[in-house]
């Protein structure tokens, strides 16, 4: 329940501290006073979007923040699951700063909006006189019904399985059917790469070998001149090592260092003869084969070919390519198998999804007759015996995430008379009545079917447009009985009911001393005198006439006394 809310710097309130009680609570005051000011403020602080046009002043940040007491409405394990610590006491506060950015805060832990708009319905529920109109919504008709649908959990559960996996076997059809539109060129790319037989260093290999062939003449004579300066008999340079090495042999008894140099002569002399051998077998090697040399060059044209059809600059990414063809290729022959494995899935799980829409179809059908039976004296109670609604549920050819059946409210609203869908037939107060008895039926209800209890404040937003009269007399009972035990808080014109509230809050504008330029809003917390005045206000004009102020003491007289202060 809302215990107290603080409000700095939002539209017409300069700074604001309201206390609230257990119970009923009242809040009037003439149009364009606030009312409506204190519920935006109050949504701000829900997680509803920031806009810094509602700052009072554009230089500093407003601030909304509120207690609530949230004993017995389950919210440990929201707590938990947003790694935030619970306390029976929570604080909310939100910061609109001048630049537009906002923060949030649950008991003082920043936390994202998105955590404000989770926990928001927990613990408030604001209905306002244009929120009748989804009572004409299905999805609103079904959260009716179905918070008394223990097997609503089970048949989501089955339904959300057995979309993933219709969803799978979509994919895996198209995939199918782009993979047979594509198999004939996947076929031919991966032909003319497999045909290729390439090799990965092969590139490398031939393109040397392309230019020794381009070169060969040039390079044979060039052995041809390297090999006679290193044999030729006289000149060349093995036989002048030769010489220089007998002259070392003769002389090496004559100096300690001879005989080193003796040996490093010889190591040339075998290493240049080495040398020789192997130009010897390179000149014997290496010919000019102008087929051979076609033959190269017919085979880099086809890897360069093949290179930029495929936008690559290697045998090594041909080759990957080539293998992701294969994979394609054989993905694409499997998919026939893993299309017959996902529909037999799908049927099974699609067999769960009708075996718990069935289950939820019967509990519907439970749900929408004590939805009937218990509206009706709720309706009678409120000044409508003869009003009746009337829930019709039939099966749908198609199932979704409600099951396969079709909702619609019928409503009459006068004896013998025949129901008809309900945005059609009944008028903006009777709509209001008959949301009012909604919220107040299924206030107490556990929702979802997994053990968390409705939310512990109720706040109507002027629901009571279009009564008057003994009716809303009978609207404020029903709203003084919902209070108890929890908290109803009522924004309301009329006087029958700001009179049965336990508290009464009036809003009020003022406007500066200084030439009437700044109008302020106000939240006064009335006594019992000033509810007085203030319902006879409500009944005639301000100041109250004699006869108001007599009807309004004869309205109140049964009422207790309260503290006055002003925030």
């Amino acid at each position: 329940m809302l215990r107290h809310i603080k409000i700095e710097n939002y539209a017409l309130i300069e700074r604001s501290d309201i206390d609230f009680g257990d119970g009923f609570v009242a809040i009037t005051g003439e149009t364009g006073a606030g009312k409506t000011i204190l519920l935006g403020a109050l949504g701000l602080l829900l997680g509803q979007r920031a806009d810094v046009q509602t700052l009072r002043d554009a230089q500093r940040k407003c601030i909304v923040e509120a207690t609530f007491c949230v004993a017995g409405l389950g919210l440990e394990s929201f707590f938990e699951a947003n790694d935030l610590d619970y306390d029976d006491e929570l604080l909310l506060r939100r910061e609109l700063l001048p630049g537009g950015k906002s923060r949030a805060f649950v008991n003082d832990t920043p936390v994202p909006l998105t955590v404000l708009k989770a926990l928001a319905p927990k613990i408030v529920d604001i209905h306002s006189q244009h929120e009748t109109l989804t009572l004409a919504d299905s999805d609103f008709q079904f959260s009716l019904l179905d918070a008394r649908c223990s097997s609503l959990p089970a048949y989501k559960e089955a339904y959300s399985r057995y979309s993933a996996l219709k969803r799978r076997m979509e994919q895996l059809t198209a995939a199918d059917a782009q993979a047979r539109r594509d198999a004939d060129y996947l076929q031919f790319q991966y032909n003319e790469l497999a045909q290729a037989r390439l090799q990965a260093d092969e590139q490398q290999q031939l393109e040397q070998e392309a230019q020794l062939l381009d070169h060969a003449e040039s390079v044979k004579e060039g052995l041809s001149t390297i090999g006679q300066n290193l044999t030729a008999d006289e000149h060349g340079a093995l036989s002048r090592l030769v010489t220089a090495h007998a002259a070392m042999s003769r002389i090496r008894p004559y100096h300690p260092d001879f005989e080193e140099l003796e040996r490093r002569i010889d190591s040339v002399r075998i290493e240049l003869a080495d040398i020789a051998d192997t130009l010897e077998h390179l000149d014997g090697s290496i010919q000019y084969d102008p087929e051979r040399q076609q033959q190269v060059a017919d085979r880099l044209d086809m890897i360069y070919r093949l290179e930029r059809k495929h936008g690559v600059d290697s045998v090594e990414a041909l080759l990957a390519i080539e293998a992701d063809l294969d994979a394609r290729l054989q993905q694409a022959a499997s998919l026939d198998s893993e299309i017959r494995a996902a529909m037999e899935e799908v049927d099974k799980a699609f067999g769960e999804v009708q075996r718990h829409a069935k289950a939820l179809g019967r509990q519907r059908r439970e749900a929408a007759k004590w939805l009937e039976g218990e509206v009706q004296p709720l309706l009678a109670d409120m000044g409508m015996p003869h009003a009746r609604l009337q829930v019709s549920l039939a099966e749908a050819h198609e199932y979704n995430a409600h099951g396969n059946d079709k909702v619609s409210f019928l409503f009459s609203a006068n004896k013998g008379g025949e129901p008809r869908e309900l945005g059609k037939v009944a008028s903006g107060g009777e709509l209001s009545r008959l949301m009012l008895a909604v919220k107040c039926l299924y206030a107490g209800l556990v929702r979802d079917g997994v053990g968390v209890p409705a939310c512990g404040t109720f706040i109507f937003d002027e629901i009571d447009s279009g009564i008057s009269g003994s009716v809303s007399v009978k609207v404020a009972a029903l709203m003084e009985r919902r209070a108890s035990g929890g908290q109803v808080v009522a924004i309301t014109h009329l006087p029958q009911i700001a009179e049965r509230a336990a508290q009464h809050l009036r809003v009020y504008k003022t406007t500066d001393s200084e030439g009437g330029t700044r109008t302020t809003s106000h939240i006064k917390q009335l006594d019992d005198a000033g509810r007085l005045h203030e319902i006879a206000v409500m009944l005639s004009s301000e100041p109250p006439t004699k006869a108001a102020l007599q009807t309004a003491k004869e309205l109140m007289e049964t009422r207790t006394n309260c503290f006055e202060f002003v925030v």
